[in-house]
């Protein structure tokens, strides 16, 4: 990868225009409240770290994607009023369950519903997009919320093979994973509005972006699910976020990958990790049980190219499980936190003790919307997380 000693040098520039970078308020707060660090998060009540939302934007069966993003704007309301740190939107296609297909037009509609709350991309998969029409919409988010947006980068099709061809072009599916660090140079290239003299992008500007003058910028994060990025943003500098809710057995590794090589860089000087995390509170274990299964379920049906949407409890708890199905979805539900407000809470707290993740981003993946919403009101009453004023 020998793009990466410039994808660092440009990384390290990813601090906004106000210089606000990851060495700076550790967790502070600022004029109005506003939390005034781009990377760090800042822990309320009795959290053991900051705790953000992860939304898939699901589609219940019976539902449709109207009622999933309207569920979208009730969770980034109630997140922003919590406390929690950040709402971030992840970019899946042809999955009939996940309404999430175009996270930059969810998240300028996220934007127009809240005040504070980081609102960011978790992530945006960059092989199945040119660097500068990503560089554009989020130049566009921070027109739109200054101050507010994330960009999180993934190097996965966040889809089928056949659907990634179909994003593509012909000709690209096999390379597209290969040439993520440069497509992560050229996309910093277009933020920061530098490509050099005689390059064949010098006089192409992403807009909105600096050309039109002083702006802010949103914070590069890497995403991943095995140990590529967690060494790539160690090399660059850069926050490092893992998908422990689908991929559990890697997370110490790529954890201990990530913080053993780090290199201190303009944005950061230590590492900064978060984990994705599937948990569901509900005020019964019964109820909260009854939840987790459709999303076990739905995983199920997608891991065995059957995707559809969400299960209703009812129909999770009729189905008719094979044993094989019976081993996939017990060894699913043992990496879903889920239970009453104080089982989840105990299960947060032992996952942050172990993993020593520096943030904790919760997805709660359950049928109805309105499952959803509550979970994330119990797990902040659990923690004593105070309610802000808007």
């Amino acid at each position: 990868m020998s793009d990466t000693g410039d994808a660092g040098r440009d990384a390290g520039r990813s601090a906004d225009a106000g210089g606000r970078d990851g060495r700076g308020d550790r967790g502070g707060l600022g004029a109005r409240g506003a939390h005034t660090d781009p990377i760090r998060g800042a822990v309320r009540g009795d959290a053991p770290v900051p705790l953000s939302v992860l939304d898939l934007v699901t589609v219940g069966s019976g539902s449709t994607a109207y009622d999933s993003l309207r569920t979208s704007v009730d969770i980034a309301r109630l997140a922003e009023s919590r406390g929690y740190h950040r709402h971030w939107v992840a970019e899946h296609h042809s999955m009939p369950g996940v309404a999430s297909s175009s996270p930059a037009v969810i998240l300028a509609h996220l934007a127009a519903h809240t005040a504070r709350i980081r609102l960011g991309s978790g992530g945006v998969m960059l092989p199945n997009h040119a660097p500068l029409a990503i560089a554009e919409q989020f130049g566009t988010l921070e027109a739109l919320a200054p101050g507010r947006v994330d960009l999180g980068l993934g190097r996965a099709p966040g889809t089928d093979g056949r659907t990634a061809a179909a994003l593509r072009g012909p000709g690209r599916l096999d390379e597209a994973a290969e040439e993520f660090p440069r497509q992560l140079v050229e996309l910093t290239r277009f933020l920061d509005d530098d490509f050099p003299d005689g390059h064949p992008y010098a006089r192409v500007h992403a807009v909105p972006g600096p050309v039109q003058g002083t702006a802010g910028r949103p914070p590069l994060w890497l995403l991943g699910s095995s140990g590529f990025s967690a060494r790539l943003a160690a090399e660059l500098g850069l926050p490092f976020a893992y998908a422990h809710h689908f991929s559990a057995a890697g997370t110490l590794p790529a954890l201990d990958l990530y913080r053993q090589t780090f290199r201190p860089s303009a944005v950061l000087d230590a590492p900064y990790a978060v984990i994705g995390v599937s948990a569901l509170a509900a005020d019964t274990d019964e109820q909260a049980r009854a939840q987790v299964l459709t999303g076990a379920l739905s995983m199920l049906r997608l891991r065995s190219g059957r995707p559809g949407l969400i299960p209703t409890p009812e129909e999770a708890a009729a189905y008719g499980f094979s044993p094989l199905e019976r081993e996939f979805v017990d060894g699913w539900l043992a990496n879903v936190v889920h239970g009453t407000p104080d089982e989840v809470r105990t299960g947060l707290d032992d996952l942050a003790k172990r993993t020593g993740a520096d943030e904790l981003m919760l997805t709660a993946n359950a049928h109805g919307g309105a499952a959803r919403l509550r979970s994330y009101e119990l797990v902040a009453d659990a923690y004593g997380m105070p309610v802000e004023t808007p």
